[in-house]
Parts: structure tokens; sequence; C-alpha cells
């Protein structure tokens, strides 16, 4: 009682943190009695805690003692797998090296203990109190799409993708698709000179569907592991399917926009091939209950190019959606939810 009422004295700061390539970006909000009072944000073109970040979040620590800290996992080795049924878990994946939790008693998301215990030691001089999974994000983004029909969705950062397919809430596969290892593994190729192939990207899809296995029902399990399971979220405004994300190209570009897009013409094909690939692998991976995938909803994170979106529909015959995340501040609501703000 007495806590709560100290508590209730002060304000509550969230700051949030999303790592990227090579900079973070901090999306910081203080509430007061349930409203916010105040909102700021800023980009650092740096993956450290240097200085300059330590003292920008150091400014809004000491507003109140009432202060919280949360991270988007940006761990390579991560996952979801469709179980929260104890002997079912190690049918997907070996969690031994990994810490997991159920997550409304339907799906599993999991970390590399590894992974987890970097993050603390980088963040080590301003602490992390929660750690939020891009899959659980993903999943309260598209909630209301994820409830109601079965499609694919993916959550869209710059050196990274989470894959998921949902039919009527129940996961039926997920991956994560590390961009970077992408771009490491064609270089690999081309050095050695077996890029100069040419690619049947269709080859890459060996349907089958009469193959297809059931899994056995899900059943639910106590929450347990170290990172912070999450309550669910109010229904998001109705995704519009007609505002798609499109992007508009001058005829006539300078040099420096013309290598930008080309640059982002060269990773979005590359996420269309991780995209392709892992759709592969849902296909054609008997442990998964494979549906044919009509339909995609991506959360975009960083702002793609029309590109992948007409990779996906002309080459693989997808209807596609595209909607704009802005993942700082979606980290602060999932992070509002848990605190029940």
């Amino acid at each position: 009682m007495l806590n709560r009422l100290l508590e209730s004295l002060y304000n509550k700061v969230i700051i949030n943190i999303v790592m990227k390539r090579v900079s973070l970006d901090v999306y910081v909000e203080i509430y007061s009695k349930k409203s916010v009072i105040d909102h700021t944000s800023k980009s650092f073109q740096t993956r450290t805690l240097d200085a300059q970040v330590v003292n920008f979040i150091n400014h809004y620590i000491q507003e109140s003692p009432y202060y919280y800290i949360a991270l988007l996992d940006f761990s390579k080795e991560q996952g979801a797998i469709p179980t929260c049924t104890k002997n079912r878990l190690s049918f997907y994946h070996d969690l031994s090296a990994s810490e997991y939790k159920c997550y409304e008693g339907k799906w599993t998301y999991y970390t590399s203990k590894s992974d987890i215990y970097e993050i603390e030691k980088h963040f080590k001089e301003i602490g992390v109190d929660f750690i939020f999974s891009p899959f659980v994000l993903l999943s309260h983004f598209f909630k209301d799409k994820i409830d109601a029909k079965m499609a694919m969705y993916i959550l869209i950062e710059e050196d990274a993708m989470s894959l998921t397919v949902f039919e009527h809430g129940e996961l039926l596969y997920a991956e994560y698709l590390d961009m970077d290892s992408a771009i490491e593994q064609e270089a690999d190729l081309l050095s050695s000179g077996m890029g100069d192939d040419a690619v049947d990207i269709d080859s890459e899809l060996n349907i089958d569907l009469e193959d297809v296995d059931v899994m056995d029902d899900i059943e639910g399990i106590d929450d347990f592991g170290d990172i912070e399971d999450l309550d669910s979220l109010e229904e998001i405004d109705e995704f519009d399917e007609d505002k798609d994300l499109e992007e508009e190209l001058l005829e006539v570009q300078e040099p420096e926009e013309q290598e930008h897009n080309d640059t982002n013409f060269n990773e979005d094909y590359q996420r269309f091939s991780l995209i392709n690939t892992s759709i592969g692998h849902f296909y054609n991976d008997t442990r998964y209950k494979s549906e044919f995938i009509e339909t995609v909803y991506i959360a975009d994170g960083i702002g793609v190019s029309g590109d992948l979106k007409r990779y996906l529909e002309e080459e693989m015959f997808l209807n596609v959606y595209i909607r704009h995340i802005n993942l700082p501040m979606e980290l602060c609501e999932v992070t509002k939810m848990e605190l029940v703000l």
C-alpha cells in the first residue's frame, strides 16, 4: 500500500531502445497518472553506449525513481516454435542453450542464453528491465489479423526479419532471418565464383500439400524463463488493405540517390530471397502443419522500396499488404501493457 502511494507521487519514465545495424534509436515517454505528459526520440550513429547515449538516457532516468528500460531483442540466435507443451519443444528446436517463454499458452519464443548475457553486459551501465521478442511485437501489431485469418506476417528491421505464419491465432511456423548473414553468404559465393550461376527462384519452392502433417493439439503451460512475458494489447486500428506502402521514384536522380536506391534494390532482393527460402522450409518440413499461403502482411520498420512488394506479388503470386511500424514507439506500447499503465 505504501509503495503504491509513493509510486503515485512520481512520474513514470519508459525508455525504449531499438538497435540497428550501425546505430540505435531511443524513444522516451513520461507518464503522470496514466497520461503522457512528455515524449521524445533520438537516433545515435553508434551501437555502443558512448557518453552521448548514456547522458541522454540518464537525463530522463533522473526524472523519477520509477523508470523502466525496454529493449527489442536483437539476438542472432532467437526464434519461436508452435507449441508450449514441454515434451514437444525439443521436436522443433534444441532449447538447452536458450532462455524461452510460453506466450499465452499457445506458442514459445526463445533466445540464446549467451546472447542475453552479452546484452546484459553491453547495457550494464544503464541496466535493462525488459527484453521483448520481435515475435511478440509482431503478434501484437497484427493481433486483429492474426486472430481472424490465415496468412504470413513479417516484421522487417534494418538487419533482420521475423517471419511467422498464423492460422486463426495458432502459430504454424516462425523463423528469424538475419540479413547480415545472408549478405556474408552471398559475398562468399561471389568470391568463390559461384555467384555467376543463374538462380531459379521457382525451384526453391517444391510444394506438396498432400504431405502436410497435422500437429497435436497445443496445450498451455505455466510461463517460465527470463524474457519478460506480456499481457494482451487492445485491438489496433483496422488494417487498411487499400493503403499499401508505395515508393515514388524520380526519373532523374542524383548520384547519391541512385546509389541509395541501388542499395535498397539489393537488400530488398535479399529479403525476397530469404522469404522465398523460408516459405519453402514451411511447405517441405514435415514437422509443421503446412497450409497454402496466399496473403502476406508486412510490418515495415525501415521503409522498404516497392521492389519487395513487386517481387512477392509477381514471382510468388502473393497478396501483399505493407504497413509502417515505428519500432521504438511500438516497443513502448508493449512495455506499457506489461506495466499495466
